[in-house]
């Protein structure tokens, strides 16, 4: 199987991070950051570490960006920086770009400039953390789109404990698809009909968002 190729540029908290998992999954990563003690982290475990301003077009090319599978364009505070370099790389025929945004217009120019996708980091974390912190019971919670979502809700309710998947018909009656069970630390992610419910057992769920949130208010009650 042919590695995928990544170039991360910007090494702050969100493009170290996405850098430190894509190396641990064994891909190649080239990382590029103006800031020597950023690189200097990366530069023994990266394919290739550089310091250099990604704003020069010049320094796109020789290294060439276009030759990558997928470039992160994880530039932090500086949102003219972010923009102008999206651009380039569009322009230098980059085949897979994502880029993260500080706000929804920014997210928006970056959409018309040509990203593939656009993160919001902060904004996703304290989607999640607020979801956690309204409801005891939702765990976990991720966005597939705008209306999509996936969540692992805790099993609260006695009327579930010991059923089975099967005779608790989700997608009939909640409009909800079961993708795994947690139960204590172990994940099931192929659970079969026949599974029963343990009380404090954790269901992983994708549905729309009005389904995945009355369900979880089930489990509120």
């Amino acid at each position: 199987m042919i590695k995928q190729t990544f170039a991360v540029i910007g090494l702050g908290r969100f493009g170290s991070s996405v850098c430190q998992t894509l190396i641990n999954a064994g891909a190649e990563v080239l990382v590029i950051d103006k800031d020597e003690a950023r690189i200097n982290a990366f530069k023994d475990i990266a394919t290739q570490a550089i310091i250099a301003d990604a704003q020069d077009e010049s320094t796109l090319k020789s290294i060439g960006i276009r030759n990558f599978d997928h470039v992160v364009i994880a530039i932090g505070e500086d949102i003219q920086a972010s923009i102008l370099v999206t651009l380039m790389v569009k322009e230098l025929g980059v085949k897979y770009i994502t880029a993260k945004a500080q706000n929804e217009y920014h997210a928006r120019v970056l959409v018309k400039l040509g990203a593939d996708k656009v993160v919001h980091p902060e904004r996703d974390m304290g989607t999640r953390i607020g979801k956690n912190l309204l409801s005891r019971n939702m765990l976990d919670y991720l966005d597939l789109s705008s209306d999509i979502k996936v969540a692992e809700i805790k099993i609260t309710k006695n009327s579930f404990v010991g059923a089975s998947l099967a005779s608790l018909e989700f997608r009939k009656k909640y409009a909800l698809n079961v993708i795994a069970i947690r139960h204590d630390k172990k994940i099931d992610i192929s659970p079969a009909p026949s599974d029963a419910l343990i009380l404090g057992d954790s269901l992983l769920v994708v549905g729309y968002q009005k389904d995945v949130d009355y369900f979880n208010s089930l489990m509120d009650q």
